[in-house]
Formats: C-alpha cells, sequence, structure tokens
C-alpha cells in the first residue's frame, strides 16, 4: 500500500515516530514538518523535511497535506496541539492522531487541567491559582516557610514548572514568569509533595485513546534537571529510562483508574480524546498523585517506549485516528532501553555555543544495539552542527537497565564535540540501577 504519513515536529521524539512508521509496509513515505537533517539516517522510506515551516503554521500544513496527499498525521508537538492544527486537518477530512485545541487544554493550560482533576477526585498537590506576580508574591509572604513549585499556566518550552526551596526562591520564579510571555501571566503555586521529608519519586505514563476507548502503552521514567543529581535547572528533559522498575500492580491499577476517569470527563464536556496522553505522576507511599498532563508523547519518554510497541505503528495510529483502537491487540515487549540526551553546553540556559560542530555522530548511526535520533542538529557546509536546545538522543538497549545504560554512554564518549562542550548527565536511569544492587 502506498500510504503517506505526516509527523508533525523536529525532535527525538518526532525521529522515533518517523522510524516507527517508516517501518510499516503500508507507507511509502514519509513527511515531517519542520524535520531535523538527522531523519533520513532512522526512516526506511523516502522521507521529506520542510524545515521552515512552522509546527504551528496551520494553513501552511493543510497546504501540504493536500498536495503530498496525505494519509495519516501525527501531532506530536505541545505548541501545535494549542494552535488548533488537528482540528482544521479533521475539518478537512483529513485522518489525525492527535487531540483537538479544546481536549489539549489539558496540557496547554495548567490551571484548567487542575481543576479538571480536582472535579473528578484525582489525586494531586494542593494548589493556588493566580492571576498577577503581586498577589502571587503577597501570599506567599503569608505562608510559612516550605517548598513549592512555581508554574505557568502556559506552553513554556518544558521549562514552565519552577521548583523552589523556599518562599524567596518562589518569589524569584513567580518574577521570572516574564521571560514566557503570556503563558506566564497566569501562574499556580503548588506545595512540593513530600514522603517522610524525602523528594518522592516521579514516574511517567503514556496512553493510548480513539475517544471512546483506551490503552496503556506503557512507563518511563524521565530526568528533568540538567546536572547528574537531579540538580541544576529545569530542561526538556535530559534523558529516560524505561521500564521503571518501581512500577508494580499497584500503580499499575491506580494509574488505569486515573485514565479512565480523565478520558470519561474529557469525553462528558464533549471533548473526546484522540490521541497520545502523557501522565506525570508521583508515588506518595503507596499512593499515585498526577504532577501533570501532556497531549502528547513525551521527549525523551517517545524515545525508549515508542521502539517497544511491536504493532504495525500505521495500523494503530489509523485506529486510534478513526475511532478502532479497540480492534487493535497491542503488543509490547519491555527490552530495557536508556536515552541519554546531549546537548550544548550551557543547555538550558546559554545560548552561545549554537552553531558549533558535533562530529564522530555518522559512523555510529548503525549500530545493533544503539540509536542516535537527532533534534537540534543540522547539516551545514558538509558539517553537522548544533541549532540549539538538545541536539540529539542516544539510546542503548540491553538485557536489564545497566547493560543499556552502558551501550549508551559507550557510544556518547565516542562523539567528540569542537572544544569539549557537549552536555550530558551520565547518571540517567540511576535509580534503577541502584535497585539493581
Amino acid at each position: 500500500m502506498n500510504r503517506v504519513v505526516m509527523v508533525i515536529g523536529g525532535g527525538g521524539r518526532e525521529s522515533v515516530l518517523v522510524e516507527k512508521y517508516s517501518l510499516s509496509p503500508h507507507v511509502s513515505k514519509i513527511i515531517a514538518i519542520s524535520g531535523n537533517d538527522l531523519m533520513q539516517f532512522v526512516s526506511k522510506k523516502p522521507l521529506i523535511t520542510f524545515p521552515n515551516i512552522k509546527t504551528t503554521d496551520k494553513n501552511e500544513i493543510l497546504k501540504i497535506c493536500r498536495l503530498q496527499k496525505v494519509d495519516l498525521i501525527d501531532v506530536s508537538r505541545d505548541d501545535t496541539v494549542a494552535a488548533g492544527v488537528s482540528d482544521l486537518l479533521r475539518k478537512n477530512k483529513f485522518s489525525v492522531l492527535g487531540p483537538s485545541k479544546k481536549a489539549g487544554k489539558i496540557e496547554w493550560s495548567k490551571i484548567y487541567s487542575r481543576k479538571l482533576l480536582k472535579k473528578i477526585n484525582i489525586p494531586q498537590p494542593e494548589f493556588k491559582v493566580f492571576d498577577s506576580q503581586k498577589h502571587g508574591i503577597e501570599y506567599l509572604k503569608s505562608q510559612k516557610e516550605q517548598q513549592w513549585f512555581v508554574k505557568a499556566d502556559g506552553l513554556a518550552g518544558g521549562k514552565g514548572a519552577m521548583p523552589a526551596k523556599n518562599n524567596n526562591e518562589a518569589i524569584s520564579a513567580i518574577k521570572s514568569l516574564r521571560q514566557f510571555g503570556r503563558s506566564g501571566e497566569k501562574f499556580l503555586l503548588e506545595k512540593w509533595i513530600k514522603n517522610n521529608n524525602q523528594i518522592a519519586e516521579e514516574f511517567s505514563a503514556f496512553a493510548l485513546s480513539d475517544g471512546k476507548s483506551f490503552k496503556i502503552l506503557g512507563y518511563a521514567q524521565d530526568h528533568k534537571r540538567a546536572n547528574d543529581g537531579d540538580t541544576g535547572e529545569n530542561t526538556g528533559g535530559m534523558g529516560a529510562s524505561f521500564p521503571p522498575l518501581l512500577i508494580d500492580k499497584n500503580i499499575e491499577d491506580q494509574v488505569d483508574k486515573i485514565f479512565e476517569k480523565t478520558f470519561a470527563e474529557l469525553l462528558k464536556r464533549k471533548t473526546p480524546y484522540v490521541g497520545v496522553l502523557f501522565l506525570g505522576g508521583i508515588l506518595i507511599g503507596k499512593k499515585v498523585y498526577v504532577i501533570e498532563f501532556n497531549a502528547r508523547w513525551g521527549d525523551p519518554e517517545g524515545q525508549v517506549i515508542v521502539p517497544s510497541i511491536q504493532n504495525d505503528f500505521y495500523e494503530l495510529g489509523a485506529a486510534v485516528a478513526t475511532g478502532k483502537l479497540n480492534n487493535i491487540s497491542l503488543k509490547i515487549f519491555k527490552t530495557p532501553r536508556v536515552c541519554v540526551a546531549v546537548a550544548p553546553h550551557g543547555y538550558p540556559i546559554s545560548k552561545k555555543h549554537i552553531g558549533e560542530e558535533i562530529i564522530g555522530v555518522l559512523k555510529f548511526l548503525k549500530n545493533k544495539d544503539t540509536k542516535i535520533y537527532g533534534a537540534g542538529i543540522k547539516f551545514q557546509d558538509k558539517k553537522l552542527v548544533t541549532t540549539g536546545g538538545r541536539a540529539l538522543h542516544v539510546v542503548g538497549e540491553g538485557k536489564n537497565i545497566k547493560e543499556a545504560r552502558e551501550k549508551a554512554y559507550n557510544v556518547i564518549n565516542k562523539i567528540i564535540k569542537e572544544g569539549n562542550k557537549l552536555h550530558y548527565r551520565s547518571d540517567i536511569g540511576w535509580r534503577d540501577i541502584r535497585r539493581l544492587k
């Protein structure tokens, strides 16, 4: 069959989706908007990228879908969902795997998400909503010293949730919301959840929904902070491990119930959810609390979970888009994987290393047990250079988390960046490594 698939996005998450769709015998061509220059090395089918098209430009995207006669569009980015791209494409009779703008509000408005969860009695942190910095700061000055999360209401490139160890740090975080523009005009103050005065453990869970039914795809653990030991700035994600040894039947049962109640509430609101829903959870004792929802695959969690799905990816995506998910029997292989993000030195704050060369990548693209997925990277004058943000993701797999991690780091250690300015965490998967001992 000669099906054409479009993947909207250009990071590591979209790279693994391109690879997975290209493995389907139904698919003859892949379109990526905007794509990246390493996608061509993972796609098994002809690939066309549109690096100059914004992922929020719905009219241009619609034009390309018509021109290329696209059969299925996978909307993988948060800003694409918030821009209403899925809505316009569905209106024009295209099959879309991705939520509508209204259903996707569960991510692009953290305030909406918190209020929704409160209505359906899902455990979550204590929170308070503010529409001005002045009121938030006044409130903090009236509170006893404690730890907080300050969260911008809108999308902030994965950096809108800022931890604060005390009230003064929370006040500084509130003042920094200006950097997010309109996304930071409204915000949440959330009390830091602890377990016997220790930081509780977080995890990510993913489910597919066709608006009527859903299936859980799997779990992963992200590493958000920039530096080893979970220190430094919050980032879009410095790495992920799969499957987390933390997850047991008790957690699975709770997560299943949370997804069931959430999808049911969205359907009740006449905003049925079609696509992947990401649940960011935290375990307190034996109880799961919801930290956030994302209306998409995680990045870098997608890079370790998507390869585990053994179903024909086109058939799976088409079933979701057409309301026939119940016809699919999921096949998930839980081969351990570790994904390590590699970024320019100074990420996520400094941008002075953009445009610097990364060498040694191409020779490792065909390793049997290791994958390299491009993100903020491009060919320039026959050289691979950084374009900003995370440059690439290296994924290793093995018989256990220790072996998978070793394979990923073996490749990273052989990739040398000009001036030795590559930045990556050396402890991805550390919790499960500790559990293995």
